[in-house]
This record gives C-alpha cells, structure tokens and sequence, in this order.
C-alpha cells in the first residue's frame, strides 16, 4: 500500500464535503486507486472480448462485457506473452487481474495476469481434478510403470494414418533402424469419435500381441490447443493406458504439452520423433558395436591360432618316423623275447631241479626200495593190507608181495 494515501480507516468520505479537507482530482483518483488495489488484489472474471486494441507497445487493452456491464482491461506486455492463443473480439475468456484507476483519467479498470480461453479454462479445471483423483488411485506411480524392452523390434503406432507424425516417426526408424517393424493402428486423434478409437485400438494391441510379436505401443498425435488434446485427457483412456498389458508410451503434442495420457503412460516422450529416437538403436551405433565385436573376435581367433601352432609345433618335433619307431618297436620285442627265453629256461631249470629232489626224496620213501632189502608187502586175497597177525586165522590164503613177484600162501598157525 502506497503510505502517501490514506488509508480506508483514515479518510472518512463525509471530510470531502466540509471546509476541513478539500482534495484534488489527483489526490482523489490516487485515494480510489489505492483502495480498489488494496480490497481488490485478484479477482477471476470471466467475459467477452471486445474494443481489443494491440498497439505497437506490445500491451493489450480491451473491454470485458456481458449481457448487463463491461469493464476495461489492459494486459501490460510482460504479461501477455504467457497467453498461448491469440485473443479476439467476441471471445470467451477467463481473466485474473488485479482492480485498479488509470488516474490520468479516472478509468476504473482490471490489470490482468492471465488469461485462458473460458472453454479450456473448464477444461483445464477438469484436468485438474482427473489429474489428483487418478494420483489417489496411484494409476501414476512409477512402482506400476511397465520397461521397454531391451531391444524393440515392433512398434504398434496409435495415431492418425494421414497425418504428418506417423510420417515423421516412420523417417526417423528408416533413419535409425530400418528393420523396425511398424503397424499403424487408425485413429482419429480429436473430436468426439477419439476417446472410444483409442481404447479400442489400445485392445486390438495387446489381443494381437503374440500374433504380431507386438513389442511396444506408441501413442502418439501432434500439438494443439487443450481442446485439441482432450481426448489423450479422457479418463477412459487413461484407464485404458493403465490396464493394458503391452509397455505404452505416449508422445502427444510438443514438448510443453502435458496431458493425462503422459502421466499414466509407462514411458512419456516428449515429441512423437522423439519417441521414436527412443524406441529404435542408431544403426551407426549398431554398426560400431558390430565392428568392435569383430575386431575382438578376430583378435581372440588369432590368439586361438598361435596357440594352436605352438602346440602343433611341440607336437611335430615329438612326431617320429613311423619306420624308425616300428624298428624301435622290433628291437624292443626282440630284447623282451631274449628276456622271455632266458627266464623260461631259468623256470624249466629250476622246476626239474626240483622235480629231481622230490624223486629222490620218493625214492626214498618208496615201499620199492624196502622190497628190495628183503621185505614183503602182505595183503587178503580182496586186496586189504595186513599189518597185524590179529587179522587173519589159521586156513586164510595170503598174498605176499616181493621186490619181484609174488607168493600166495595158507595160513596154518597163528603165533601172537
């Protein structure tokens, strides 16, 4: 508040009549300015335009009616280069100023600080309100976003067929990776047919998404007003964008445009080109990496070589003639067959010097030799040997064997 004016409680409007204060047009209109300033700092109107007046100087002036009153407005230059449509006569706008009086003249007027169209004003309140009750729900925590894949190979385009982004998003796959694979998904990108499209398309994606090898869907449109993009802001389809099974990023607008489409989305880019410089590898970056794999194969396979021809070389010096190690082989078997014959002559030694101990040990224990001296061998006629007189009786034949022949006998007495 300006200390040179009175304050509301200072100036009392019954002084202005007597003899104690008189003021001057400009004390007045300073008075009533710093009072409307002060009661008034912002105000939200809204009205038509009309007398709009855009001068060299880069302010607007304009009058704000309705069907019973107006008011005059001047929106300084600072202000208005935040306005992002064009203002005219007889249109519907949205003003926030604060109230004041041009004191040169004694205009009561409105400085305003903004202004939107009164439609997208209604429409940004309703975004507004989308926007905080889907964030309750949590439809746009980043612990639900879905990752892209490592690498994409097909891409489902959600967007106009005739319009200039899939133009631009099919230039700059070409560009980066023409192997990607693209299928366009029509739709209508504004206007009431919109909203109902998108989902369907968003359905026919991930139902055809095994058939396809669908990998990633794109969502994309170009710039335009919040009208415009209403149907990226429709909670139908953000609903739709939350629930579908395939990744979903969305590229709608410019880069200053923000719908609920972005923030639902798993991934949001900032362009729809842009988007698809996200989706897609540089081929020069594949092309480098392939040359590095190749250089490091051929590098690993030429050490692979030498190593092999090392080994081949220690093999080779170890390789011998085969003729020269079949006539070691043949003087190796000729040595062992010597060894053999000397040992087996040794064992054949050995064994019939044994043979000839045992002979002479049987032959001195053989009953032949006792027969020799004079003894005799008698057994019974059934061939039992006896070794005592108790075993036969007076009239028993007995067979005596000698060192030659033999003597058969009668018992006829028996001495004890």
């Amino acid at each position: 508040m300006n200390p040179d004016i009175p304050s509301f409680q200072q100036f009392d409007a019954r002084d202005a009549g007597g003899d104690n204060r008189v003021l001057s047009v400009s004390s007045l209109n300073r008075l009533a300015r710093g009072l409307l300033e002060d009661c008034f700092p912002s105000v939200t109107v809204e009205g038509e335009i009309s007398n709009l007046a855009q001068p060299g100087s880069g302010h607007w002036y304009l009058t704000l009616k309705d069907d019973g009153a107006q008011i005059r407005c001047a929106m300084f230059r600072n202000r208005n280069t935040s306005v992002r449509f064009r203002p005219t006569n007889g249109m519907q706008v949205v003003v926030r100023g604060k109230l004041s009086i041009y004191e040169g003249r004694g205009d009561y007027q409105l400085i305003l600080d903004s202004m939107q169209d009164a439609g997208a004003g209604a429409l940004q309140r309703a975004f507004d309100e989308l926007k905080q009750k889907l964030t309750r729900e949590g439809l746009f925590d980043a612990g639900l976003k879905q990752p892209l894949p490592a690498h994409v190979r097909h891409v489902a385009v959600i967007t106009s067929p005739t319009g200039a982004v899939i133009r631009d998003i099919i230039s700059v796959f070409r560009r980066r990776f023409p192997a990607m694979q693209v299928t366009v998904l029509p739709v209508p990108v504004q206007g009431q047919e919109s909203a109902p499209a998108i989902i369907q398309a968003l359905h026919n994606a991930e139902r055809r998404r095994h058939e396809l090898g669908i990998d990633v869907v794109l969502l994309a449109r170009g710039g335009g007003s919040l009208e415009d993009l209403q149907a990226f802001n429709e909670e139908s389809v953000a609903r739709a964008i939350h629930a579908c099974a395939l990744p979903v990023v969305s590229a709608v607008g410019h880069e200053t445009d923000i719908t609920i489409a972005d923030f639902v989305a798993d991934l949001r880019a900032p362009t729809p080109s842009a988007a698809a410089e996200l989706l897609s590898p540089d081929q020069a970056q594949l092309r480098m990496a392939l040359q590095n794999q190749q250089n490091k194969l051929v590098r690993q396979m030429q050490t692979l070589l030498n190593q092999r021809s090392q080994q081949l070389d220690w093999l080779r010096k170890r390789l011998q003639h085969p003729g020269r190690r079949l006539q070691e082989q043949s003087q190796a078997l000729i040595q062992l067959d010597a060894r053999l014959q000397r040992a087996m002559l040794r064992f054949l030694e050995q064994r019939r010097s044994n043979l000839q101990m045992l002979a002479r040990n049987l032959e001195n224990i053989s009953p032949l030799q006792t027969l020799q001296r004079g003894y005799s061998i008698t057994r019974t006629p059934e061939g039992k040997l006896i070794s005592s007189s108790s075993r036969v009786r007076p009239g028993d034949d007995i067979i005596s064997t000698l060192a030659t022949g033999q003597i058969i006998s009668t018992v006829k007495e028996i001495k004890a």
